[in-house]
């Protein structure tokens, strides 16, 4: 068997850490060919040691310098590259791309990977937020594999009838169902949320993730942007995706089928089984998750989100409709607003009111190339930040 070379993007994060773990209980199948890292230049080095790439990318060349000199002392013949088009080298290089590098920084070599024909994994979520069309014509015209990691949308894809291509009558599919969990404040009194901590907001009830994914899932805006992405990988028109909480995070997402039938995957809440799934489609692997009991599990319950709770979510929505400029606007002022957030600058429930502002404020627009996707995203920024001075 031909070992996959796979590149893993933002491999220090939680979803870079699942994917070497998947990897590394098949070493018959893939081949670690570069690991990518921002700021994180030890666990870099820690996981180029016990890997072994070809290559490993960071940022900037003084962490380049820190990282090479540490695997110098480990004996690690793992070449050292720096900067932005070292990314898009690595991506474009590889068989296969584990796409997980958070918020906007991961477009560029993303869409790479895209455009040499890759297989990629798609975890990053604002590739499609930010350029949706765009990215998804390069997608038809390169021939690249793309198959979603988001567990939300891998179980989607696992539900849709194998070769679906958006054609919702065809294929008897009536409406898109992705659930959420409803994050760690569900529950609690809205008034109380003016109170809430970052370490509140990062304590996800159910899945491990990053601290900006996991504000974002607080928020529900996880869940917006995670609409805005099935609109794209699925070409459903918003009217045809609803958001179902799922607290128990038990059944990942569902498409109903006008003969009534409801198709669920569902699952123990772990990334490494959609990550497995998409590393070896049409073939499955073990992924080194326990199997589902669903006796333990007992019950499994459903509510329709709260728009005064979740205002993200409907925000997402707005801009999803709006079309344009405005996805790639929302995402950059929740990048900023989060980021305030966890500073703390910015009161949890201001977080909306940020993103919000920052839409009125930037002029509605047609996006037709990138240029016009990372002027928008520019924009977004600079009127986010405005707003945040003015509170």
């Amino acid at each position: 068997m031909t070992r996959q070379r796979v590149t893993v993007l933002g491999a220090t994060g939680s979803i870079g850490v699942s994917t070497l773990d998947v990897m590394a209980s098949h070493p018959d199948r893939y081949e670690v060919f570069a690991l990518t890292g921002h700021s994180r230049i030890d666990a870099l080095a820690q996981q180029c040691v016990v890997h072994r790439p070809r290559f490993a990318v960071v940022a900037t060349a003084a962490d380049a310098l820190k990282l090479a000199a540490q695997l110098k002392a480990a004996q690690v013949p793992t070449a050292v590259l720096s900067g932005e088009a070292a990314l898009e080298q690595v991506a474009a290089d590889a068989d296969t791309v584990m796409a997980a590098i958070v918020g906007a920084a991961g477009l560029r070599p993303t869409l790479a990977a895209v455009r040499a024909g890759r297989r990629v994994l798609l975890a990053n979520k604002e590739a499609l937020v930010m350029a949706g069309e765009i990215f998804m014509a390069e997608v038809r015209k390169s021939g690249a594999t793309l198959l979603p990691i988001d567990s939300e949308h891998n179980a989607i894809f696992q539900s849709l009838p194998v070769g679906f291509v958006g054609d919702f009558e065809r294929a008897g599919v009536r409406r898109i169902l992705l659930t959420a969990s409803g994050g760690p404040f569900r529950t609690w009194p809205i008034e109380d949320l003016g109170n809430v901590t970052p370490e509140q907001a990062c304590a996800h009830p159910n899945w491990v993730m990053g601290r900006k994914i996991s504000v974002d899932s607080a928020t529900m805006m996880n869940k917006g942007l995670e609409v805005i992405e099935a609109r794209w990988l699925f070409d459903a028109t918003p009217d045809r995706i609803d958001v179902v909480i799922h607290p128990q995070s038990v059944i990942h997402s569902m498409v109903s089928y006008i003969d009534g039938s409801v198709l669920a995957q569902m699952g123990n809440p772990d990334m490494r089984t959609p990550i497995a799934h998409a590393l070896a489609y049409p073939e499955r692997i073990d992924a080194g998750v326990a199997p589902l009991d669903l006796i333990q599990v007992a019950q499994l319950s459903f509510e329709r989100p709260d728009a005064r709770r979740f205002p993200c979510l409907g925000l997402a929505y707005q801009a999803l409709k709006t079309g344009g400029n405005a996805p790639a606007v929302l995402n950059a002022a929740n990048e900023v607003a989060v980021a305030a957030f966890l500073a703390g600058k910015l009161p949890f429930l201001s977080i909306a009111d940020v993103i919000a502002a920052t839409l009125d404020a930037v002029p509605h627009s047609a996006v037709s190339d990138m240029n016009a996707v990372f002027a928008a995203d520019a924009e977004g920024r600079a009127a986010a930040t405005s707003v945040l001075a003015s509170r």
